[in-house]
């Protein structure tokens, strides 16, 4: 396999081909327009929407004893106290199959419901994505520029040369580009590792907990690159840097560029960086399994380089990719993200994408290249994870599925072809015992989804 897939061969050039077919169609237009759909009226043009299941959910092509199986397992995964609650959401053809509260936001606290609020943490990328994929539709950004167009504190990047340690460091064989940022490829690092020295010097300059954007370049800057850029996928800070990208490109605040943009238009009015004090009985509590004992516990502030304080606005800079200061948000809000997607870009009668432009973030752009979050039946697009093997026991979406998921357990997953969309929203950092509901895109509950889907 190349060492830069990305900056030579035939497939760079068929993706630069295709973006300039589509930003040709993209500027002769309003970018970002959010013109009225003339589209037949839908349940979701209705900003309340989703509120409760359809009556009779069977009439999407579920069977009702598989809704009832998906329905037993996460009530099982509560009642187990594997996890202290769950809201889920299944939805096909626009229409809603499944929207749960079972749990509670606390062990023993308040009941979940349909105000209860979540860290959303990595999912927040995909919003990070559509974000940026609106900027690009005007012609802001392209794949192949370099990274230092928008941040020029980057022009002396040094890559490690070794997993255990930063003795020898070596300059980059390219400046990471645009691409390389929106598919993790870029050589950037995260900390969610302590075996490799790249991801141990970010968990010690603490750059998730940077006080603001500047700060945070001016850390990143610093610190070595895990490997040269296009040489591999590795999960990293790209979409924190899409945050400081998209305040530059716009001179606005990610936060108010996407309230403006994103929240405000799909109708995503609990979805934000900041809570107040009246939100406080809404927010759940992170628990994560004791080693030991297997016991849940509430997860504490000590070694959680993604700990945050939300009720102290601008205490932290607005990560893009789910750090400290991520984005929060509710089962509802989600879910319309996610079906706004699924719609090809539309929601409540609002075009957020264009149709091509979702086609073109939710494809995989990593060629042959595998191991990503979760295995070899994965390549990665703008923003997610797509299935490139086909429905198997690991991955049961089809090919084309897009999907991505959290450190604190939420996910969700869209799956073009069955127009069907999922989201589930937990509050368990790492994972549950032995024999436990998997969560996640590729756990339990796609597994329960397909079979219950009538072929």
């Amino acid at each position: 396999m190349s060492k830069r897939p990305f900056t030579t061969g035939s497939r760079l050039l068929l993706a630069v081909a295709s973006f300039a077919v589509l930003i040709a169609c993209a500027e002769s237009q309003p970018a970002g327009s959010m013109a009225t759909s003339v589209a037949a009226a839908r349940p979701s043009d209705n900003p309340a929407w989703p509120a409760a299941a359809i009556v009779d959910p069977t009439r999407l092509g579920f069977t009702a004893e598989g809704l009832q199986a998906l329905d037993a397992r996460m009530r099982q995964a509560v009642d187990n106290k594997e996890i202290a609650g769950i809201n889920y959401a299944l939805i096909k053809d626009g229409q809603v199959a499944d929207f749960k509260f079972v749990g509670s936001q606390s062990l023993g606290g308040t009941p979940m419901n349909k105000d209860t609020l979540f860290r959303v943490r990595s999912t927040g990328k995909t919003i990070t994505a559509v974000a940026m994929m609106q900027l690009w539709e005007q012609g802001k950004w392209k794949p192949e520029d370099p990274i230092t167009k928008f941040i020029p504190e980057f022009a002396n990047l040094k890559v490690a040369t070794s997993p255990d340690n930063l003795n020898n460091l070596a300059p980059v064989s390219h400046i990471p580009t645009m691409h390389e940022i929106m598919t993790h490829t870029a050589g950037f690092s995260y900390g969610l590792r302590t075996d490799i020295a790249a991801d141990r010097a970010y968990r010690d300059a603490d750059v998730l907990r940077a006080k603001d954007m500047k700060s945070f370049v001016d850390q990143v800057a610093g610190l070595p690159l895990a490997n040269q850029p296009g040489a591999r996928w590795y999960y990293s800070i790209a979409y924190d840097l899409q945050g400081v990208i998209i305040e530059r490109i716009t001179g606005k605040k990610f936060g108010d560029y996407l309230e403006e943009n994103l929240f405000k238009p799909m109708g995503m009015n609990d979805t934000g960086f900041w809570l107040t004090e009246a939100d406080r009985p809404r927010l759940v509590t992170a628990y994560t399994r004791n080693a030991t004992t297997g016991v849940l516990e509430a997860y504490k502030d000590a070694d959680n380089f993604l700990s945050e304080d939300p009720f102290k606005k601008n205490s932290h800079f607005e990560s893009g990719g789910g750090g400290a200061s991520g984005l929060l948000s509710t089962l509802h809000d989600m879910v319309r993200f996610t079906q706004m997607l699924t719609n090809k870009g539309e929601i409540g009668a609002k075009r957020i994408l264009k149709p091509e432009t979702v086609d073109f973030m939710m494809q995989n752009h990593l060629g042959d290249m595998r191991g990503i979050l979760g295995g070899n039946g994965y390549g990665f697009g703008y923003g997610g994870r797509v299935v490139v093997d086909g429905s198997t026991e690991t991955t049961p979406q089809p090919n084309g599925s897009f999907s991505h998921f959290s450190i604190d357990g939420c996910w969700f997953w869209v799956d073009p072809a069955n127009k069907l969309s999922f989201v589930g929203l937990i509050a368990r950092r790492g994972g549950g015992p032995t024999g436990g509901v998997a969560m996640g895109g590729e756990g339990d509950s796609p597994k329960l989804v397909y079979k219950a889907l009538v072929k």
